[in-house]
């Protein structure tokens, strides 16, 4: 007598039509808490008073200033997820990403000029983002050089 359902699938117990599961075989970098920068160099690059808020978790750091309407910066972690899909995410929002290149690593860096820019970064199957608004407020400086300062901070700190 026969017993189950289903044929062979070769142990992969996803659903039909979810792709591949991506193992991630190496370690990968450390880019520290926040991108290994600190509130002063955030507050320093952004030209804007204290921040209000400073949120922080395992992946990454929010500072505002005054809100979620108000300016803000963020620095976010990603282990093993694909830069192409934050690219694309960005050029969807009206952002069309342009080519960056910090010290030997590619990414992209999409801007709403006078209001928000973000910056990737690509370590292997690893990435790091930056992202700077000023939300409804006048900006105080260039968005995408407080993108790039806060970027190459990272870059120049981070352990391979």
């Amino acid at each position: 007598m026969l017993s189950g359902c289903g044929g062979d699938n070769g142990g992969d117990d996803a659903p039909a039509g979810s792709p591949p599961t991506r193992v991630v075989s190496e370690q990968g970098p450390f880019f520290g808490e926040c991108g290994s920068v600190t509130d002063d160099e955030v507050k320093d690059a952004f030209k804007m008073p204290g921040f209000g808020t400073v949120t922080r978790n395992s992946v990454g750091c929010v500072w505002e200033v005054s809100g979620p309407t108000g300016p803000s910066v963020s620095f976010s972690w990603y282990r093993g997820s694909p830069i192409g899909r934050e690219a694309a995410g960005s050029d969807r929002l009206a952002r069309p990403p342009m080519p960056v290149e910090i010290r030997g690593h590619k990414g992209f860096i999409g801007q709403v000029p006078g209001l928000l820019c973000e910056l990737g970064l690509q370590y292997g199957d690893d990435f790091f983002h930056w992202s700077v608004t000023f939300g409804l407020f006048p900006p105080t400086t260039d968005e995408c050089g407080v993108a790039r300062q806060l970027a190459e901070l990272t870059a120049s700190r981070v352990q391979e």
